[in-house]
């Protein structure tokens, strides 16, 4: 970094010393400040900024690392620069521990003293500039109902308004109820693609023969029951994305021909001659370890490098524990406005409960034990009484208040669903399974009830 303006802080009781460095750095065109004491240096860092401090370790008073404690603790962006004549493994340590840039030794290297300047400084206006555009981005970022506050959620939101407006393909990975989806979402509503097209489709929920006409359409008469030309899903993203959920369920067959749009840009419908070229953008996503896939022969590694070009890992719910109260409390404004009940917030014991639970199904699982709670309760607040027995600790706290009787039986017929969702993890098919009814049932039943 060339100096301009620059300015230094010398922190040292030596006033020899102070005085070479001072006119040292002022030769080299810093702006050099100098105090004598580390009580001071920390009262004069709290009235005004400096881009750099050179501080000496032993002063009379405070120690250099004790003032650089108490410095880095309301500002630990400035880069401090330790100095002593006491060369020992030990001071290093505790220096660099306590939030130090680098180390110094008396008597000071004049080259060295200027390359470590030049490089803390270099990383300080790095650091910077990396903030300055995570701000922008984050300013016109549509976080698309994505909620977290927990530093992987923050790290997660960093890199996707670094990614979306790439035309990158991606890979979203993360357990069954991470909210996969909505990332896809946002990766859309961030892109210069977002006047177009958002299309997704489920690849675990259709046999081979139908996801192939379901993504590229197919030609009228191309099997039974294709009484007309039907457009693909594919066609339908055309200059927008594609959502590929569930990805790591596609047969090996339908691979090879997703490859082959991804490499050449084109489809051709079932039964017809005709290659119709497309653009996309494709987000894929599983919840499965796609790498154990391909060795297991299940995968094609070329499509995994072709859809692996950036990756997104969603972390558990379990991992991201500062999130629940966030996400719970939203959950419950929703879903107490959507059943016209008036419900301030949960108890302490109910929002205990919630905080120590694992959450196997993560946000999923989260979102329908809290509607499940709302259905159930009759007070201002949710209590542990209408949280899932999972989460009670027995099935039979889990009954509302004065029994299932109080509730119609619209209530009932939505709380078991929502629990054998819960018990499944948020899995649809294994939720109807156990309720005894199909899948097409269970998707109009939520859609009855506007899941």
């Amino acid at each position: 970094m060339k100096p301009s303006k620059i300015t230094i802080l010398i922190v040292d009781d030596d006033s020899g010393h102070r005085g070479m460095l001072r006119t040292l750095l002022a030769d080299w065109g810093f702006v050099p400040h100098e105090i004598e004491s580390g009580e001071a240096a920390v009262s004069l860092c709290r009235e005004r900024a400096f881009d750099l401090i050179l501080m000496d370790v032993r002063m009379a008073g405070i120690s250099g690392i004790e003032a650089l404690k108490e410095i880095k603790a309301y500002n630990p962006a400035i880069p401090i620069l330790i100095m002593t004549a006491y060369s020992n493994v030990e001071t290093a340590v505790e220096a660099i521990k306590a939030g130090a840039y680098d180390y110094l030794t008396k008597p000071l290297d004049f080259d060295d003293l200027r390359l470590t300047l030049d490089r803390a400084l270099d990383h300080a206006a790095l650091r910077d500039e990396n903030k300055a555009l995570r701000q922008t981005l984050s300013a016109s970022f549509d976080s698309g109902g994505i909620i977290g506050q927990s530093p992987a959620m923050h790290r997660l939101m960093d890199m996707l308004a670094t990614i979306a407006p790439s035309e990158a393909t991606i890979m979203v990975t993360g357990e069954s109820g991470t909210g996969k989806e909505l990332i896809a979402r946002a990766v859309h509503a961030n892109s210069p693609r977002r006047k177009g097209p958002y299309v997704a489709v489920n690849c675990a929920a259709l046999t081979e023969t139908l996801l192939e006409s379901e993504l590229f359409g197919h030609e009228k008469g191309a099997f039974t029951g294709a009484d007309r030309r039907r457009e693909g899903r594919f066609l339908a993203a055309d200059k927008g994305t594609i959502f590929l959920d569930e990805i790591g369920e596609m047969p090996l067959s339908m691979q090879v021909k997703l490859l082959r749009v991804i490499q050449e840009r084109e489809i051709q419908r079932v039964g017809g001659d005709q290659t119709i070229k497309v653009d996309v953008r494709i987000v894929a996503a599983t919840n499965r370890d796609l790498l154990a896939e391909v060795e297991a022969g299940r995968f094609r590694q070329d499509l995994y490098y072709r859809l692996n070009v950036v990756a997104l890992a969603l972390p558990p719910l379990r991992e991201r524990e500062e999130d629940i109260p966030l996400l719970a409390s939203h959950f419950l404004t929703g879903f107490a406005v959507k059943n016209g009940k008036r419900i301030k917030g949960f108890t302490p014991e109910a929002m205990d409960r919630l905080l120590k639970h694992q959450w196997p199904g993560n946000v999923r699982e989260l979102e329908n034990a809290v509607e499940r709670a709302v259905v159930l309760a009759r007070g201002e607040y949710v209590s542990e009484r209408e949280l899932p027995p999972a989460l009670s600790g027995g099935a039979g706290e889990g009954r509302p208040e004065g029994g299932f009787a109080n509730l119609t039986l619209e209530e009932l017929e939505r709380l078991a669903i929502l629990d054998a969702l819960e018990a499944a993890g948020g899995n649809k098919s294994e939720a109807a399974r156990r309720l005894g009814i199909t899948r097409k049932t269970m998707h109009a039943k939520l859609a009855k009830y506007g899941e």
